[in-house]
């Protein structure tokens, strides 16, 4: 009797997900133990089951990797908390070697699993003079594997995958963005906002940042000044989000924490447009209103509790968010108090997306590197620093959206951190200016900055951070 598709795909998820879990695991003893080691002995004949236990009755069986995602065969992968650390390692492997895709074929041996691991574990340590796959599948031929084929990630489907993340990615931003619009409308015009859609809107979020951060991150760089409030709003979810991702959150708590991120502001509303949109500083009187958002906030969303549900910590962080660690922000606090960790959390999230914005009464941003040292290194500031430390840990020394110039004199925008947090100092990068001072149209050409040049150097080197503006570039453009 046939098995249903829908019995099929839960059990090749299921059985794929444990592959993942053993890959991961005895790729980390071999890396942490000799191979004698009872550990890794235990760990390769793990992962030799779990193999045998995918293929089931069939001669072969794929992964694939395709953008932020796996598949086995063409039933996708499910990302959950409890498969993330190896999931995104074994992505993040076969990237690093530009694998598309694996096959394992009926006959396997114990002996050719410890031999691909460790192949990835040797070359992992050094530059490759060319191309990593080419360098991968030579030594695979001497080590005489025969029973796990790999094959190359094609460029044609590195940028269809990209163009499809960054679409979905794209997607939720804007919803995201009309919700904290329409949440926001509503209070100033007296109105019950509709929290079912800000829960719904946060889901999103979470789910993205979940199963494709690097995409929904880089969305972030959009920064409006004319719907300053609403994109602002978001991008203090993103970045709490994928903070608290960092942190070990379960998914529950990374909505509630989304949710108390997304409307952090939400006080706001109360405060007069003239104040909001001003062009030049704020006076003494009208810094004085504005200071007023918190308890506004605190207000707001304690009268919707009477409608619908609104988390305690989504108040509580409506409250305290400019409060700082050592009380003296505001409101002032009446007694002495802990602020919470989502306060805190969504603090430097709020405080990082802020001063990297150019509001409508600035002429530039301050550049995000200069930011997080300030926040790092400026106890006025008030921030937590095991939590500002997350954050440079999460989106690196040069965030997603620094401008950079290269010693090879092109200019190009970060994308992202170096997925080998050994290198945090050498992201990946969008060449958005050649060597010979042309432009290159969005989203330009994806570079690794810790790539060798052939040489016991690096291909490509950041001399210094720079205002993009001066180029004439928009880095927002660089990831829609």
């Amino acid at each position: 009797m046939s098995q249903d598709p829908q019995s099929a795909d839960h059990n090749l998820r299921h059985d794929g997900r444990s592959l993942l879990l053993s890959f991961y695991a005895a790729l980390r003893s071999l890396k942490l133990y000799p191979l004698e080691n009872t550990t890794v002995q235990k760990a390769l004949d793990d992962l030799l089951a779990s193999g045998q236990q995918l293929l089931g009755d069939e001669d072969d069986v794929e992964i694939r990797a395709s953008g932020d995602f796996l598949f086995v065969n063409d039933t996708r992968l499910r990302l959950e908390l409890d498969n993330y650390a190896s999931f995104s390692q074994v992505l993040g492997l076969l990237r690093t070697f530009e694998v598309g895709t694996l096959r394992i074929v009926r006959g396997v041996e114990r002996r050719e699993w410890q031999a691909l691991l460790s192949v990835f574990l040797s070359l992992g340590t050094r530059d490759a003079a060319g191309s990593r796959f080419d360098e991968l599948m030579t030594r695979l031929q001497r080590a005489d594997i025969r029973h796990l084929q790999l094959e190359p990630l094609t460029a044609v489907e590195e940028q269809e995958d990209s163009a499809e993340a960054r679409e979905v990615a794209k997607r939720t931003y804007a919803q995201g963005v009309a919700v904290t619009k329409d949440v926001v409308n509503s209070v100033r015009m007296g109105r019950t906002a509709n929290l079912k859609k800000v829960k719904r809107a946060v889901q999103l979020v979470v789910d993205q940042v979940l199963n494709n951060e690097t995409s929904i991150v880089g969305l972030t760089t959009i920064r409006d000044y004319d719907e300053y409030t609403f994109t602002h709003s978001v991008n203090v979810c993103i970045f709490s989000v994928a903070l608290g991702k960092k942190l070990g959150f379960g998914k529950l708590q990374l909505y509630d924490l989304g949710l108390a991120a997304l409307l952090h502001d939400i006080g706001k509303a109360r405060i007069s447009l003239d104040i909001l949109n001003k062009t030049t500083g704020l006076d003494e009187a009208e810094w004085k209103v504005m200071t007023r958002h918190p308890w506004f906030g605190t207000l707001t969303l304690f009268s919707s509790r009477r409608y619908e549900e609104t988390p305690y910590r989504a108040i509580l962080v409506a409250h305290e968010h400019h409060m700082k660690t050592d009380l003296t922000g505001y409101p002032r606090a009446i007694r002495p108090r802990t602020l919470g960790l989502y306060s805190r959390l969504v603090a430097v999230a709020d405080g990082f997306d802020a001063a990297t914005t150019r509001r409508s009464y600035q002429t530039v941003p301050i550049q995000p590197d200069a930011v997080l040292k300030e926040m790092w290194e400026n106890p006025r500031r008030g921030y937590d620093r095991v939590l500002v430390k997350a954050l440079i840990n999460l989106i690196g020394i040069y965030p997603v959206g620094t401008c950079v110039i290269l010693d090879t004199l092109e200019v190009a925008i970060v994308a992202g951190p170096n997925p080998d947090p050994t290198v945090l100092n050498r992201p990946i990068v969008r060449i958005a200016i050649d060597t010979n001072g042309a432009v290159l149209p969005p989203p330009g050409n994806l570079a690794d900055l810790s790539d060798g040049n052939g040489q016991g150097g690096y291909a490509r080197s950041i001399v210094k951070v720079t205002d993009p503006a001066r180029y004439g570039l928009v880095v927002g453009d660089y990831f829609v």
